[in-house]
């Protein structure tokens, strides 16, 4: 599994929330879990009020909104299947987690 792998999501809210894209470097495939990012079906929210932190993308046809406020770690068992990448989307999704992370103050 590569960084900004997309792959099914299996869970509970997979009507919701199809896809969730890997996140996490390479560095880290030796562990037994990946840092993932949902990708919330576009077409269920009303609006998105900022959209460096919820960049839209299209994956298998359907429009899908980064979602990094639900970041989690899945152990890799509990992903499902690979279904694309947004590694040529990259810059907007390491974009998204600096908006998330960067200290207000400076």
């Amino acid at each position: 599994m590569a960084q900004f792998d997309v792959l099914r999501n299996v869970g509970r809210q997979r009507d919701s929330i199809p896809f969730v894209v890997v996140a996490q470097s390479r560095l880290f495939d030796s562990y037994r879990r990946r840092v993932v990012i949902p990708l919330v079906r576009k077409a269920g929210l009303r609006e998105i009020p900022n959209p460096r932190l919820n960049p839209t993308f299209k994956v298998k046809g359907v429009a899908v909104v980064l979602h990094p406020m639900e970041i989690v770690s899945v152990a890799n068992e509990n992903l499902g299947e690979r279904v694309g990448s947004l590694a040529a989307d990259g810059d907007a999704i390491i974009g998204a987690l600096d908006e998330l992370f960067t200290r207000p103050f400076g």
